[in-house]
């Protein structure tokens, strides 16, 4: 019985990340820091601060012959410290909550991630079938992440920021089952 692995990443913010990058996944019990953000402040931004994370997916199928007849799937969101930055004289708990919900945000596309690869069947299709989701979903996440920086224009619109802080959290609870450990 031949076993083949593959793995495929893609981050919200960059392409062509290392795999020995330094990162911190998802945690419910973990909140970001500003200690964190270990990236140095990009000049030409107008932003106090800026959170890179993405999504990691991996997956393994198992073969029988030349038949797919299982597949196992590891979906993670990764904050990356060395691309993440902040002002030090700008930020506050306020902004930080902001960065957060970035990385709140990434985790529940990992969530809807791992909903839809639970509904598929191993098939010879499969691995063309988990990659068009995990576009999906990448173009998703992102699509959110530039709606929530334009509705709460990057935290300044205090009454957006409240509507977005809730919804996520609304959100996240709805998909609990498919929470990062």
């Amino acid at each position: 019985m031949q076993i083949k692995h593959v793995i495929i990443s893609l981050l919200f913010l960059f392409v062509g990340s290392t795999s020995n990058e330094e990162s911190m996944t998802w945690s419910e019990s973990r909140k970001l820091t500003w200690e964190d953000f270990k990236a140095s402040p990009n000049p030409n931004s107008d932003a106090v601060a800026l959170t890179a994370s993405g999504i990691t997916f991996g997956y393994s199928v198992k073969t029988s012959g030349r038949r797919i007849i299982d597949f196992t799937t590891t979906v993670e969101a990764h904050f990356y410290p060395n691309k993440s930055w902040y002002l030090n004289d700008r930020a506050d708990d306020y902004i930080l909550a902001h960065e957060q919900l970035h990385f709140d945000i990434t985790e529940l596309y990992v969530r809807k991630f791992k909903q839809q690869l639970e509904r598929l069947v191993a098939n010879q299709n499969i691995k063309k079938q988990m990659s068009q989701i995990h576009v999906a979903i990448n173009e998703a996440l992102e699509k959110m992440q530039k709606s929530y920086d334009a509705q709460t224009k990057h935290s300044i619109n205090v009454e957006a920021q409240k509507y977005w802080q809730n919804f996520i959290e609304e959100e996240l609870v709805k998909l609990d089952k498919y929470k990062s450990q």
